[in-house]
């Protein structure tokens, strides 16, 4: 394989970053509950009756959690010194390989002409319980072990899975009966064909499971480390080739990087390299975080003796909504690096199968605010299946951002309730993020209908010896992370075949 699985070229190392990191825990943790004193607004629905109460909790809890931190503040020192300089030792990813029971099968040109190939790009906002807050969110341990269960039975849906003990999801929270009225008359998905000659239909659907036997996982936000050990496991016995863990800690320029960059990677297909870049010029609460891009190689089969390989860069941009400089300078070094990384490992008498850039972009093709992300070149490079060009996207494409406050409400609190509620006008109107506006603020007229898609999938096409065509077979919005996140993932089935 030439990847070792720990980010550390020594055991020695290793333990001395696991010792310096449980010195920092205590600090860490203490934080991030004093943080997650502020309610969601299931936990102030659940309040109801005994605001009084609540409060009085709230007010009892805080002085003790800031007495401990300030007691805890010598083991960060301490654990700070001692862990900032390892950094400059750790390569910025982690990588488990677990033998696969059903590996895939090598694609063999010319003798299998064609293949699918399925990818799904997903924000799980699995960030410490007191970040998650601010988006609404809590219970991240609950949460990655039922996405990662979810994920799991999507490979193999009758797969025995560990029980973890998760419990019930969080209750329900209702503002009245239009909520239930609404998912109740609505019934269809968005199922339309791609209007275009001589193409092959593209079905692009709203679905409340996640696609089964996906070959590619592009994970963001996957910021806990604790989440992500739970999300690994459930998934290693499924995706023998993961990437975790990735992104640079410490002093990046002038920037402490306190989080790494919430990317994670599982692949059925063998990895044959890795590359992670961070983004020099993150901005605000950002700055905090290690975003930027990761590239993988994996190998799909042979041509001739030559290798068939397929690459996957998966990213997050920078957040706020006034960047949009930010982001368009963050889209042109990762369309750098990606090619550096393709220069880099390609061999001659490859063949590329297929090239994907996924993630969170943060930004829309609908938003007046985001004109400048709309028109760069990327989209002129890779293809995104669900944009017809600047401001206007496919009839069928949806928004792919929440409303993060009403991510409770009873429409919207289920899989299939959701799925149903977003499948009209008007569910989308009122479930989903709408746009920003020139100002920065977001439109509140209700006028439209789609939402934000800040989530892509984009694939390119690349000439080489066996020559291939790709179509799109299959765009999918998945409500399957309802009330788990604030984010809607986004699958695409691919059919990569040999003109010949």
């Amino acid at each position: 394989m030439g990847l070792r699985e720990s980010p550390y070229a020594s055991r020695l190392l290793a333990g001395a970053d696991a010792a310096a990191r449980a010195l920092l825990f205590p600090s860490y943790w203490l934080t991030s509950h004093l943080l997650a004193l502020r309610k969601t607004t299931v936990e102030e629905q659940a309040c109801r009756g005994r605001r009084g109460l609540c409060a009085l909790e709230a007010v009892l809890q805080a002085p003790g959690l800031l007495l401990l931190l300030l007691l805890s503040a010598p083991l960060l020192l301490l654990g700070l010194l001692a862990w900032l300089p390892l950094q400059a030792a750790r390569r910025p990813f982690a990588y488990q390989h677990t033998p696969s029971q059903a590996p895939p099968e090598e694609w063999a040109l010319p003798g299998q002409g064609q293949r699918a190939f399925r990818f799904l790009s997903a924000n799980v906002c699995l960030l410490p319980e007191g970040l998650a807050k601010f988006s609404n969110l809590f219970r991240t341990q609950w949460r990655a072990g039922r996405i990662a269960q979810d994920l799991a039975r999507a490979v193999h849906p009758s797969a025995a899975l560990p029980d973890l003990g998760l419990g019930d999801a969080p209750n329900e929270q209702t503002y009245g009966a239009t909520e239930d009225a609404l998912w109740r008359a609505t019934d269809v998905a968005i199922e339309m064909p791609l209007d275009g000659a001589g193409q092959a239909p593209v079905l692009g659907e709203i679905r409340a499971s996640f696609p089964p036997k996906a070959d590619f996982l592009c994970l963001q936000e996957v910021f806990d480390r604790r989440a992500a050990t739970r999300v690994r496991h459930l998934l290693g016995p499924h995706y023998a080739h993961i990437i975790y863990d990735v992104g640079t800690y410490g002093l990046v320029g002038c920037a402490l990087k306190l989080l790494n960059s919430g990317l994670f990677l599982a692949s059925r297909y063998p990895v044959l390299a890795v590359k992670y870049h961070c983004y020099p010029n993150g901005k605000g609460e950002d700055a905090f975080s290690a975003k930027g891009l990761l590239c993988v190689q994996v190998k799909l089969g042979s041509f001739r003796g030559q290798r068939i390989v397929g690459y996957l860069n998966c990213t997050h941009l920078q957040a706020p909504e006034g960047d949009a400089q930010i982001r368009y300078d963050q889209l042109s070094l990762s369309l750098l690096w990606a090619q550096l990384f393709q220069d880099t490992n390609g061999q001659a008498g490859d063949t590329v199968a297929f090239d994907i850039y996924c993630g969170d972009l943060n930004f829309d093709n609908c938003s007046p605010d985001d004109q400048l992300e709309q028109t760069h070149e990327i989209f002129t490079l890779y293809t995104d299946p669900c944009r017809i060009g600047p401001r206007k996207d496919k009839p069928w494409a949806i928004g792919t951002l929440t409303n993060y406050l009403k991510i409770y409400d009873k429409a919207v609190s289920t899989p299939e309730k959701m799925k149903r509620t977003l499948s009209c006008p008007e569910g989308r109107r009122k479930y989903l993020a709408g746009p920003i506006l020139a100002n920065g603020h977001p439109d509140l007229s209700g006028g439209w209908s789609e939402g934000r898609r800040i989530d892509y999938l984009m694939y390119r096409e690349h000439s080489g010896p066996a020559e291939l065509r790709t179509a799109v077979e299959k765009v999918s919005f998945i409500t399957q992370l309802a009330t788990c996140s604030d984010h809607l993932p986004v699958g695409l089935q691919l059919l990569v075949a040999s003109v010949a």
